[in-house]
């Protein structure tokens, strides 16, 4: 049975795929390691040109999203009575489809940011305040709260999934997820503009903030405080450029 109330609850059946999700997550992290641990906090696209970028991307995607998407994708598993494993592979696949869509626009802005760090450190810095204060905003925003409900309750999600028809059913579903937590996490995405596309030290501290989001009790509050002290940096990195590598080139030392 599926409790109504509260988050997903793992059951036999759903653990074993978001023990899959988990593994490919870790195996994600290992990669963005070992081949970028050692980089400096870069602006802009790192250099990297489209498909090399989206392809890493969808990568650091994976390894940021999946640990706070395996319950649900455990919950959608109990819906599934044939074919589990090739469909909730359809349905991981168009949940990270999404997210690798959303790198084509990442990569406009980072292209675009990027050359903030090449202006005056003035312009750097008001760049860097605006994406802060814009990150930070949303967080507070009622959508936000709407698409963070959604992902943190997805009872009613999974009754729609049930509902439709045909074998498009699960790329339907991962979509119309993915689509939920993009609405939901855009905003701490923005932030690794500040930080640095490819700062691993944000990335984790930014994993740990969207799974706390939506898996910890005090989820909602944890939005909210993450929106403030956006909001917060926004009006500190003035003093204090190098809380954005990213666009005003400080803290460029090896993470």
């Amino acid at each position: 049975m599926v409790r109504v109330t509260g988050g997903p609850v793992a059951t036999p059946r759903g653990t074993a795929f978001a023990g899959l999700l988990l593994v490919a997550a870790a195996a994600a992290w290992i990669w963005l390691v070992t081949r970028w641990g050692g980089m400096p906090a870069m602006p802009g696209t790192m250099g990297l040109d489209l498909p090399v970028f989206l392809a890493v991307w969808t990568l650091m995607m994976a390894a940021m999203m999946l640990p706070a998407t395996a319950s649900v994708a455990a919950l959608y598993a109990r819906t599934i009575t044939t074919r589990q494993t090739s469909r909730m592979a359809v349905f991981t696949v168009a949940y990270l489809l999404v997210w690798a869509a959303a790198g084509l626009p990442a990569y406009a802005l980072a292209a675009g940011l990027g050359r903030a760090a090449n202006l005056p450190a003035e312009a750097g810095t008001a760049v860097a305040a605006a994406v802060f204060a814009v990150s930070g905003v949303y967080q507070l925003t009622p959508l936000k709260d709407r698409c963070l409900a959604r992902c943190r309750s997805p009872i009613g999600l999974m009754l729609r999934y049930a509902s439709y028809p045909g074998p498009s059913r699960d790329l339907r579903a991962g979509a119309h997820h993915g689509a939920f937590c993009l609405g939901c996490c855009w905003s701490l995405m923005l932030l690794l503009a500040a930080f640095g596309v490819m700062n691993l030290w944000a990335m984790v501290v930014l994993a740990a903030v969207i799974t706390a989001e939506k898996l910890a009790p005090a989820g909602p509050v944890v939005a909210r405080v993450v929106g403030l002290a956006s909001i917060a940096l926004a009006v500190a990195v003035f003093w204090f450029p190098a809380l954005a590598p990213g666009l005003t080139g400080g803290g460029m030392a090896g993470m």
